[in-house]
């Protein structure tokens, strides 16, 4: 085995992939793993068990099965020093079969042949240009078949999808670039791929850490659509679970007899959702997690990882008053600042709730060092003040302004995302205050201030076709929703919206900086009006926004140095669903004094001259 052991135990290895596994050899296979507490360990495969020895320093084991072929499934029957023995999936196994079976898979060499050089030599961290986030469950986006089921039909079994139901890999591809792009968005997130045992976690509790979900397909014909999407201008972030994986025993847990991955006591070693939490202070687990990640960054191409639930780093069980977990924070710098290194231009974001300060500094600054932070503060203030009533709303007024009061501290990314529209939250759409026809108004109106608000863009599909139910994993979106005439125009604002945003750099280029945003009024709290101005220093772009009930005619705001303006959107346009006709104007520019005429839950946005 030509592996550095010492940095392995040190945590600093981001290719143990590369040496523990199944790897192909020209007569067979050869099979490692690290196991230090077992008493022994064979390779079941076929109903033959094949016996490990010790290597390295002995708590390494490998063996070999000749004639053990690509496809063929394995496990490890690990014997353990109380004289008993459990039979787990290899950790770092590059297959699963398709569950409830979960047996390791032998994979050998990829065939896939990547055409995406050119885009992987540009690609950048995206900090001063365009990102706008089409958020994914590959299970549920479109199916073969669609139909309702009984979560509480045989024990919750009706729940489980068929699995001739789903689309592969590659067969999502044309279907997602043309939409992808018809849409608007330049870059889509896949919930998390790693295989997992349940369809109900949705990829968040993992068993399968290196292996592609079956569920979907092979690891080639996941390379062939992270291909195809970048060959049409895509780029393609991955969720990644980097803080707990699921219970099952034949998994991680107990993986030699001991907890091996996880932490001993069960009051930080399991968490709130019932999983195991990886015990970050262990060598040997930072680099099984480096070395997964940037497994998916460089052997798939994906573009960047979006990492699930930090918090739960950065404190114990995610609870500040437990305090911070120094092991654990230490371990996400060095994994990102690694990942920085291997995978030029990679994307990390952070799903992180807290206050904690240096999430997206580098870590040469003291900071986590990532890229983005998910601006949690800003979504839950956005969603609550649009479920008010236009009363509540003039006391809520400032739900809508705070964020830029903390905005400078870290670079934010703005999500709608699938927590967002599940578990008896209502969508995005149906959290609008009022009645259904009400909702849509509300709906273009907050899209628009989402655009105008400094920060990467993030939203859940079924989003941009005003989806009325809550998202559930075993069907598809309501894309039948397009034949009624308010959601088909409703679908066409959100693609015209998204477009705009793309073609105007002042929406993005400074993002991050104090110059490219100002409020031009944040104090209309008796009539919910706001108005926003951003600038890339070439381009002035400004945005009103009347969020109350009431119509307001002749609304002024000054606008310094602005001699015209050009409707660029119009939020109540009749192409939108809304009542203003084609080629009516509802807005001038005279003597710096901007005059508009704004609709109740409307809004415009507007190129300054």
């Amino acid at each position: 085995m030509d592996m550095d052991i010492q940095r392995f135990y040190q945590g600093n290895s981001f290719d143990a992939h590369e040496q523990l596994g199944a790897h192909i050899v020209p007569t067979g296979t050869v099979f490692r793993t690290f196991a230090p507490a077992a008493a022994g360990i064979t390779i079941l495969r076929n109903g033959f068990e094949t016996p490990m020895s010790h290597i390295a320093d002995g708590n390494f084991w490998e063996g070999y099965v000749e004639g053990a072929r690509p496809g063929d499934a394995y496990e490890y029957r690990i014997y353990t020093r109380d004289g008993g023995h459990v039979d787990h999936c290899d950790p770092y196994g590059f297959g699963m079969e398709l569950r409830p079976a979960h047996k390791s898979i032998i994979r050998g060499t990829s065939t896939y042949a990547f055409h995406d050089q050119d885009w992987m030599a540009a690609r950048t961290p995206r900090i001063g240009e365009a990102l706008n986030i089409y958020e994914l469950h590959a299970g549920s986006w479109r199916k073969r078949r669609d139909g309702a089921v009984d979560p509480d039909k045989d024990g919750g079994a009706s729940r489980i999808v068929d699995p001739a139901d789903w689309y592969s890999y590659d067969e999502l591809a044309d279907p997602l670039i043309d939409h992808l792009s018809k849409s608007g968005y330049n870059y889509v997130e896949f919930m998390p791929l790693a295989e997992h045992p349940v369809d109900q976690s949705w990829g968040y509790q993992d068993t399968g850490f290196f292996s592609p979900t079956s569920r979907f397909g092979t690891a080639d014909q996941l390379k062939a659509l992270v291909d195809r999407l970048h060959l049409a201008g895509i780029g393609v972030i991955l969720d990644f679970v980097p803080v707990h994986f699921a219970m099952d025993g034949y998994a991680l847990r107990d993986y030699d007899g001991t907890a091996l991955f996880e932490y001993p006591n069960d009051a930080v070693g399991v968490s709130e959702w019932g999983s195991c939490n990886f015990m970050h202070s262990r060598g040997e687990t930072r680099s099984f997690l480096q070395s997964c990640a940037h497994y998916w960054l460089s052997e798939y191409h994906f573009d960047g990882l979006r990492m699930d639930a930090i918090s739960r780093i950065i404190y114990w069980q995610g609870d500040e008053a437990r305090g911070v977990n120094a092991n654990a924070v230490d371990f996400i710098k060095t994994m990102n600042s690694g990942l920085k290194k291997l995978d030029p231009g990679c994307i990390l974001a952070a799903e992180d709730s807290t206050n904690f300060a240096g999430t997206t500094r580098p870590v040469s600054e003291g900071g986590l060092g990532f890229d983005y932070k998910w601006d949690m503060g800003w979504m839950n203030d956005t969603l609550d003040y649009f479920k008010k009533t236009p009363d509540e709303r003039r006391d809520n007024y400032h739900k809508l302004t705070f964020s830029m009061m903390y905005y400078p501290n870290e670079r934010y990314l703005l999500p709608f995302s699938h927590d967002e529209n599940v578990h008896g939250k209502a969508t995005v759409f149906n959290k609008m205050w009022g009645d259904y026809e009400g909702k849509f108004p509300q709906a273009r109106a907050l899209y628009l201030y989402m655009t105008a608000h400094p920060g990467k863009k993030l939203n859940f599909m079924g989003g941009e076709i005003a989806q009325v139910r809550e998202w559930d994993e075993t069907r598809q979106q309501d894309w039948d929703l397009l034949a009624y005439p308010d959601h088909d125009a409703f679908y066409r604002y959100m693609c015209e919206l998204n477009k705009t945003y793309l073609a105007h750099a002042a929406l993005w280029a400074w993002d991050y900086y104090d110059r490219g945003f100002s409020w031009l009024d944040c104090h209309e709290e008796g009539r919910c009006i706001y108005a926003i101005e951003r600038t890339d220093g070439n381009e002035r772009l400004v945005t009103v926004l009347n969020l109350g009930g009431d119509d307001q005619e002749g609304y002024k705001v000054a606008i310094p140095g602005a001699h015209g303006a050009r409707v660029l959107l119009d939020t109540d346009s009749k192409r939108f669903g809304g009542s203003t006709p084609e080629g009516a104007t509802r807005a001038s520019l005279s003597d710096g004094i901007l005059t508009c005429s704004l609709p109740r839950f409307s809004g415009m946005l507007l190129s300054l001259e």
